[in-house]
């Protein structure tokens, strides 16, 4: 596993978005972790953020792409801050763009705002987390309605690593449905590796109780 993976996990620790116990997902699951990116909520963190979606995207991508698209509402400070890293590490000057929940019909009116779209270039998706996929299949149109782009790549934070619709990943099923790359920062298999019984700030928080019982909620609901 490469450093910056393990430096992501341990950020993702230190500011409480990667937690474990009891939780509900969206979709009626009861899970034994949680990946809440609501919990970045400092200009340090953010910045961070966009170092690590920067770094994952140039390891995974030929680096061809034009425009970092963030879907409303958590993926709109995703993409900001990940075309900043960007340019500040890489020197690759990207646009960014992201969409209103609805259409305005004054001013510069439409539902995308920041660069507007043009025929034939690359987009890279920028997302929190997924698990069915359902905002993809929303966000997709929206691209293709604006101009004929090249949807590239999708890249999230966590791969949860659990069935989609059907029985593979959302991730391995958008790839399927849409042709596109996609690829996480991490994966929670990567997690479970890095800090089963591992001490951060003098407390184990994935010991052997919580990775059995993620080991049970992969059996139940894990991507073939």
């Amino acid at each position: 596993m490469q450093d910056y993976k393990k430096d992501f996990i341990d950020f993702m620790v230190e500011c409480e978005v990667l937690t474990f116990g009891d939780f509900i997902t969206k979709s009626g699951r009861k899970t034994p972790f949680f990946v809440n990116t609501g919990k970045y909520r400092t200009g340090e963190q953010i910045g961070k953020l966009g170092q690590f979606y920067a770094r994952s995207i140039m390891e995974n991508t030929d680096g061809e792409f034009d425009v970092l698209f963030g879907p409303a509402y958590k993926g709109i400070p995703l993409a900001v801050t990940t075309a900043i890293a960007l340019n500040d590490i890489y020197g690759k000057n990207c646009a960014f763009c992201f969409n209103r929940k609805e259409v305005k019909d004054h001013g510069e009116g439409g539902s995308l705002i920041g660069h507007k779209l043009k025929d034939g270039e690359k987009v890279v998706i920028i997302e929190d987390v997924t698990t069915a996929g359902t905002s993809i299949d929303e966000t997709v149109p929206i691209l293709k309605a604006a101009a004929k782009v090249d949807v590239a790549a999708l890249v999230i934070s966590v791969n949860r690593m659990e069935r989609g619709k059907g029985e593979k990943s959302a991730l391995d099923e958008i790839k399927a449905n849409y042709g596109m790359n996609t690829f996480p920062i991490v994966s929670m298999a990567e997690v479970v590796e890095y800090l089963h019984n591992k001490e951060i700030n003098g407390k184990i928080i994935l010991d052997d109780e919580i990775k059995s019982r993620i080991e049970d909620y992969y059996k139940i609901y894990g991507a073939s």
